[in-house]
């Protein structure tokens, strides 16, 4: 889509308010009314459930600049997951309040609003048929691929921020499983595995063995 016009730029800029939230803290809680439409603007972010007895269960993550939560506050309830910041994160809070006025005063802006919509409904639409129908491995490279954002058909590389637990019960495996997986990619001379970085070794074979 084409960039923001200078007036929109500014109207929305006076309409947010920006964040920092420290690694562990909380980002959106299930007991609190939705008012605003939240994003991760740089870090990365957990959605999943907070009980009040047992630790954080992270269920998916959100890595910025991406919207964390786009849909709640139209819905005039509370959030649907609570929401833990993984590492520092930058995050933006846009009231849905002065997101009826935008669209008022700047009608284009729906249109951004609907495109941000459906490649949220998208996306998760892919997670949940990966879920469904890919098996672990699959799961596993899919989840690497996005994670490291690989566009090319050679070589990429990642950080994992988030710990292998977390990413385990993301891609429902156990950890156990989760490094079998790693060496068994690495074997294939898929990726290589220095710590907490992961080097994709071959884009393109890794696209095709996550394929459908």
């Amino acid at each position: 889509m084409p960039p923001l016009a200078r007036d929109e730029l500014e109207a929305l800029n006076a309409a947010v308010k920006l964040r920092q939230v420290a690694a562990g803290a909380p980002v959106l809680s299930r007991q609190q009314h939705a008012e605003d439409l939240v994003a991760v603007v740089d870090g990365l972010v957990g959605l999943g459930l907070a009980p009040d007895d047992a630790p954080f269960h992270l269920e998916r993550s959100v890595r910025g600049p991406r919207w964390l939560d786009i849909s709640s506050a139209w819905l005039g309830g509370d959030y649907g997951q609570d929401a833990r910041a993984v590492g520092e994160s930058l995050v933006l809070d846009l009231p849905v309040r002065a997101v009826r006025q935008l669209v008022s005063q700047f009608p284009d802006m729906l249109d951004r609003l609907l495109f941000a919509m459906a490649h949220t409904v998208h996306s998760l639409n892919g997670i949940t048929h990966d879920l469904m129908h890919k098996d672990a491995e699959k799961r596993l490279v899919a989840w690497l691929l996005h994670a490291s954002g690989a566009s090319t058909s050679g070589s990429e590389s990642l950080v994992l921020k988030e710990r292998k637990r977390d990413i385990a019960a993301q891609l429902a495996i156990t950890p156990e499983t989760l490094s079998r997986l790693m060496r068994q990619l690495t074997l294939k001379g898929l990726i290589e595995v220095q710590g907490y970085r992961i080097e994709l070794l071959d884009v393109a074979a890794l696209r095709s063995l996550s394929a459908d």
